[in-house]
């Protein structure tokens, strides 16, 4: 079987399971709210990402009321997250770029999207995908480990992850495919102990085939 067709197979068994793939982030699909959320998710978890934003948002509501803020007032409002202080300084330059330049608009464009502080492939990628229906496959600790698993690619570099899947999975399909990721890899295929024996994709998945010969 082709990495392709085995794609076209797991695509669907993830929408059998999880047929509401949504985002982990509780952004309503606000473009300044996706961008600041997402800049504060790298390496913390979207539950307290989002709780952090129940107040973030009242406190700082537009671009310009992040990109203007005083000194230590945004440090201390995302200061349960980790990292907070440079998310702070990156968050306060992605807004000042975002109202200077793109006039308070998120631009679409990969290049452009990239040239925001704190924003790198994987989050620009998300903010494509969910807000402008244009897919883009992230790259986070789920789809790198779960991708390898499967067999799709033995490389944990992100980018070669990245365009290793965007050849095998439709665009229209990208956003909703690494949703599904998280939540299988949350559920069943963890990373220090996956539930392989109860499975769902275990006759397509090569860490389990590898592992049962193994034993």
């Amino acid at each position: 079987m082709t990495n392709k067709k085995k794609a076209d197979i797991i695509i669907k068994l993830l929408e059998d399971k999880y047929p509401e793939a949504v985002c982990g982030l509780v952004s309503g699909k606000d473009p300044h709210r996706m961008l600041v959320m997402a800049v504060l998710s790298a390496q913390t978890t979207d539950k307290i990402v989002n709780k952090v934003s129940r107040t973030l948002f009242i406190r700082f509501p537009t671009p310009e009321s992040i990109a203007y803020s005083a000194a230590g007032v945004l440090e201390e409002e995302i200061r349960t997250i980790g990292l907070f202080n440079s998310k702070a300084k990156n968050l306060r330059l992605a807004c000042k770029r975002l109202v200077e330049v793109y006039g308070g608009v998120l631009p679409s464009d990969m290049k452009e999207l990239l040239t925001l502080a704190g924003v790198g492939r994987k989050v620009a990628n998300l903010i494509r995908g969910d807000l402008f229906g244009l897919g883009g496959i992230v790259t986070d600790t789920h789809c790198i480990r779960i991708c390898g698993r499967l067999g799709f690619v033995e490389n944990k570099n992100p980018l070669i992850v990245e365009r290793t899947m965007d050849a095998l999975i439709p665009k229209g399909e990208q956003s909703d495919f690494c949703h599904r990721i998280v939540l299988f890899g949350r559920e069943i295929c963890n990373a220090k102990k996956p539930l392989c024996e109860g499975c769902f994709l275990k006759e397509y998945c090569k860490y389990n085939k590898t592992k049962n010969k193994s034993s």
